[in-house]
C-alpha cells in the first residue's frame, strides 16, 4: 500500500515536471497579458498617452456622482452588447449543433461521391472569415446584391431589402452567415465520433426492428454526447467573443455590437485605453462563467445519465 502511493507520488511529480514548461509558457502569454488589462481598468490610461495615468479604482466600472450612476455597468450601449452576443452565441450554436449533427449524419452513409461531397462541406470552413464576411456583404447589398436579385425574380420580395443596414434584420443576417460558415466544423467532430461507434449495437437494433429515428436518439445521441459537447465549448467560446464577422458585415451599428466590438470601439475609436479594458475585463468575465456553467450542467447531465 505504501509502495503504490509512492509510486502515485512519483508519478504526479513527473506529469507537473512536465506540464511546468506549457503552464509557464501560458503564463507569459495569457496570464501576465490578462493582469496588464485588469490593471489598465482601474486607470485613466489613454491611447494617445496625454496626461498622467493615474489609479481610479472602479471608477470605469461604476462610479456615483451629482445623483447619477457613471460608467460601465450603467452604459446602455454595454448591455446592449451583451444582449446581443449571448443571443448570437445560444442561436448560432444551437443552430450550428443540429445543421452538424444533421450534415454528419449525412457524410456517414456510404454512398456514390461520398469523398466530393465531404470535401465541398468543408469549403465554407475553410474560407477565412474575413473573405467570406466581405463575400456576404457583397451578396446581401441591397442595390446589386445576388440575394435580392435572386428573390425578386422569383417574386418573393417587391422590393431590394437592406439585410446588413436594417436594425430588425441585420443580427439574424449575421447569425446565418455564421451558421453557414462554421456548420461544417460542427460537422466534422461529431462524424470523427459517428466513425468510432461500435456497429454492434446498430446491427441488434436492426435486428430486432428497431426504427432508425429511436436508435438515433436512444443509441447514437448518448454515445456521440462527449464529442458534442466538446464541440460546442469550442464554438461558444468563439461565438461569445464574436468579431471580426460582425465588424466587416455591419460596421457601427449597435443592433449587432457585440462585446468585443465595443470594447475595440472604446479602445481604438475613443482612445480610452481604462474604460476599454474594463469592457475587455468584463468580457473575459461573462465567457469564463458561461464556460463554467455550461460544463457544470454537462457534467451533471453525464453523471446523471450513467
Amino acid at each position: 500500500m505504501e509502495q503504490t502511493s509512492a509510486l502515485t507520488r512519483k508519478r504526479v511529480r513527473a506529469a507537473w515536471w512536465f506540464l511546468a514548461p506549457m503552464l509557464i509558457t501560458l503564463a507569459m502569454v495569457a496570464g501576465w497579458p490578462l493582469l496588464r488589462t485588469f490593471w489598465f481598468s482601474m486607470t485613466n490610461a489613454t491611447l494617445d498617452g496625454s496626461g498622467i495615468t493615474e489609479f481610479i479604482g472602479f471608477d470605469n466600472y461604476f462610479i456615483y456622482e451629482d445623483g447619477e450612476y457613471y460608467g460601465i455597468l450603467f452604459d446602455p450601449t454595454w448591455w446592449q452588447s451583451v444582449w446581443n452576443t449571448l443571443y448570437f452565441a445560444v442561436v448560432s450554436v444551437s443552430l450550428e449543433t443540429v445543421f452538424g449533427i444533421i450534415v454528419a449524419l449525412v457524410l456517414n452513409t456510404k454512398f456514390k461521391g461520398q469523398g466530393l461531397v465531404r470535401a465541398a462541406v468543408l469549403v465554407p470552413w475553410a474560407i477565412p472569415t474575413i473573405v467570406s464576411a466581405k463575400m456576404w456583404g457583397w451578396m446581401l447589398h441591397d442595390q446589386f446584391g445576388i440575394v435580392n436579385d435572386f428573390l425578386m425574380t422569383f417574386g418573393l420580395i417587391a422590393a431590394p431589402l437592406a439585410w446588413t443596414a436594417d436594425s430588425d434584420m441585420s443580427l439574424n443576417v449575421v447569425i446565418a452567415v455564421d451558421v453557414w460558415k462554421t456548420t461544417p466544423f460542427m460537422a466534422l467532430l461529431v462524424l470523427a465520433a459517428l466513425q468510432m461507434l461500435p456497429s454492434d449495437c446498430y446491427e441488434a437494433a436492426r435486428i430486432d426492428g428497431i426504427h432508425p429515428v429511436r436508435v438515433f436518439f436512444k443509441v447514437t445521441l448518448p454515445l456521440i454526447m462527449p464529442a458534442v459537447m466538446v464541440a460546442v465549448v469550442f464554438r461558444a467560446l468563439d461565438a461569445l467573443r464574436v468579431f471580426d464577422l460582425i465588424y466587416v458585415l455591419t460596421p457601427s451599428n449597435e443592433a449587432t455590437m457585440s462585446m468585443s466590438i465595443y470594447a475595440r470601439q472604446n479602445l481604438v475609436d475613443f482612445q480610452d485605453v481604462g474604460y476599454g479594458s474594463a469592457a475587455s475585463t468584463l468580457l473575459f468575465l461573462i465567457v469564463a462563467l458561461c464556460t463554467i456553467f455550461y460544463l457544470y450542467i454537462g457534467r451533471r447531465n453525464m453523471n446523471e445519465g450513467t
